[in-house]
């Protein structure tokens, strides 16, 4: 029998289509073949293939926009949105628009040609969080700007192309988004009902059943959520409660980087390295009195995460006309698949 699953956050509706289950074996697709390493423009040795870097880590010195390098920070060659100008709101009749301003970069992740963040070193993955969290610090200091999306995009039907090289991105827009209103509305409502966190609320109750869990950590758990809009969508959350992913302490970097790796190891066992999508949900700036006021409970209410997305299916006519999703992996499927999979040592946490 289906069931329709509520998440607690947002309100949304899932239907867990358990009569047509499917286990990973019926998710395999054929990927799409990459740009050959010779042209990647990501590598070490081609900086000149990329617009000027915006920072760079070097653990021995040397000139920027040169090698040596173990993560780059570079523009997009082709930005969604533009770091040049003012917004200049205005009305056009009845709609509202604003000048395409903004930031979009790309951290490369490593100087060798690895697509797949689950072959990287966590230490060098804890150095791209490091990186990305840098930058969201600087971009939050610009008062045009009201949000910092960072996001990963891995195998080209998730977005990445055909450049198979391990890269996330940051894009800084000047309104809040709507995915991320949502929630913080869903949170804001329970704790003004329960003075708690709606996600801390959660972890406890995960921790408790065991079911959807993972696995967890000295500051991390991962879980599939109860209401799964996607077959193997697994979160990454920070066990402190803390509303800003700008606030993890180096213990939990560190801690994050592991785990990170090791749940797209076993994404990539499980399902035989499917295409995903990774985004971070963290607060929005507070860079102004207004902004301010108008959050004012966010310390306490909202809970940052990292929301990772096998991309196995395709949204059809019911999901785009209903808002409704179909899951056809029940969540507490998924989780003891991951839980199962069989890693290399290396990675174990």
């Amino acid at each position: 029998m289906p069931e329709l699953r509520k998440d607690p956050l947002i309100g949304r509706w899932v239907i867990i289509a358990t009569d047509r289950a499917k286990r990973p074996i019926d998710f395999l697709t054929p990927q799409e073949d990459p740009l050959p390493q010779p042209e990647c423009p990501f590598c070490e040795g081609h900086e000149e293939r990329t617009q000027g870097e915006i920072m760079a880590v070097r653990s021995n010195g040397g000139r920027s926009n040169g090698a040596g390098w173990s993560v780059r920070v570079v523009p997009s060659i082709k930005p969604v949105l533009r770091i040049e100008g003012d917004l200049h709101r205005r009305a056009k009749g009845m709609y509202d628009l604003m000048n395409g301003v903004g930031a979009h970069e790309i951290i490369v992740e490593c100087p060798q040609h690895i697509a797949n963040a689950a072959d990287l070193p966590a230490p060098l993955l804890r150095s791209a969080f490091e990186v990305s969290m840098q930058r969201m610090r600087d971009l939050e200091r610009d008062p045009r700007f009201r949000y910092a999306l960072w996001f990963k995009n891995y195998g080209a039907i998730a977005g990445a192309g055909r450049v198979a090289h391990s890269r996330s991105q940051l894009i800084a827009t000047p309104v809040t988004p709507l995915r991320l209103k949502e929630e913080l509305a869903g949170a804001r409502r329970h704790f003004e009902e329960k003075e708690r966190c709606l996600i801390c609320d959660v972890l406890n109750q995960e921790r408790d059943a065991q079911a959807r869990v993972v696995m967890e950590t000295a500051s991390m758990m991962v879980l599939c959520p109860f209401a799964s809009r996607f077959p193997f969508e697994v979160w990454i959350v920070p066990t402190r409660h803390s509303s800003d992913f700008g606030r993890a302490t180096p213990e939990e970097l560190s801690d994050l980087s592991l785990v990170f790796k090791q749940v797209l190891q076993r994404l990539k066992v499980v399902l035989d390295n499917p295409p995903y999508n990774a985004l971070l949900h963290t607060a929005p700036f507070r860079n102004q009195p207004d902004r301010i006021s108008h959050w004012k409970t966010i310390e306490e209410d909202y809970h940052w995460h990292i929301e990772l997305i096998p991309r196995l299916t395709r949204l059809a006519g019911f999901e785009w006309g209903s808002g409704f999703y179909i899951n056809a992996t029940p969540p507490e499927e998924a989780a003891r698949y991951l839980r199962e999979a069989l890693i290399p040592e290396a990675v174990h946490v």
